[in-house]
């Protein structure tokens, strides 16, 4: 598998839904509503699917796509499948509130082998291959330095059924907010992890999260240097229902306070 050429289609696709979303931000008229309070679908974000869908599918014609809007498409019996978000951020986006990204990862043989994460409003390209490291606009990054959770920023996002307090989440917000620590809340979950992996943020979690909001920021953290996992400790997968990431030197003491904080 050239996990390169992946990782060079996965860049072309963002590049071009990208520009998409560019085009498109302050001119939403078709919104859309799924399950859950405030969650939406514009027609850019169906418009940007499509486009790195085929685009994938120019060069690789026989992959499988795991995508949010139009779910699972089975491939001709290929091992490799892309998972996508076009639009992570879509609130955002229809508000016209410029935070929001393209989401783009490769699972090879059950392993997220290339992620990419575009922010296209600032123009920043996060990218990662499975051994090679992880980098912003070519730019080699690594995750912060903060040994300590009280002397962290974080970033978290909160699931749309949160009134039902699930995993406790309330009370993991509150808590963390009673000790003083400044916490972060930007509507893409794509880019609170690539913020992690490039030191912004000294960690991020959050519950209910979907495999394409955050298949390509887990490669891109790893790759940096950080750790992720559930909120008990255990190896993150595209199944948990939390995810924990952090720049790894506060890891151990967050699980803790996760655990330890209902």
């Amino acid at each position: 598998m050239d996990l390169t050429t992946l990782l060079q289609v996965a860049v072309e696709s963002a590049n071009r839904a990208g520009g998409i979303l560019l085009d498109g931000f302050s001119k939403v008229k078709d919104i859309h509503f799924k399950s859950g309070v405030h969650n939406i679908v514009t027609q850019f974000d169906i418009l940007s699917e499509k486009t790195i869908i085929d685009t994938i599918s120019e060069s690789f014609p026989t992959h499988s796509f795991l995508a949010e809007e139009s779910g699972l498409t089975t491939g001709d019996g290929n091992t490799v499948r892309w998972i996508i978000d076009p639009l992570d951020g879509t609130v955002n986006f229809a508000h016209g509130i410029p935070i929001f990204s393209v989401s783009i990862a490769a699972e090879y043989n059950n392993e997220i082998v290339c992620g990419v994460v575009y922010h296209p409003m600032m123009n920043e390209l996060f990218v990662a291959e499975k051994g090679k490291g992880a980098f912003l606009n070519g730019q080699k990054i690594n995750v912060s330095s903060t040994n300590n959770l009280e002397s962290s920023i974080l970033v978290t996002g909160f699931p749309y059924n949160v009134h039902q307090n699930p995993e406790h989440a309330i009370q993991h917000f509150t808590g963390l907010v009673d000790k003083g620590i400044p916490i972060r809340r930007l509507g893409s979950a794509a880019i609170d992890m690539a913020y992690v992996a490039c030191g912004r943020f000294d960690g991020f979690w959050e519950v209910g999260l979907s495999p394409w909001d955050v298949a390509a920021g887990w490669l891109i953290i790893k790759e940096a240097g950080g750790t992720v996992s559930d909120f008990s400790g255990n190896d993150y997968n595209l199944s948990s229902n939390t995810i924990l990431s952090t720049n790894t030197n506060i890891h151990q003491e967050f699980v803790q306070y996760l655990r330890s904080t209902k």
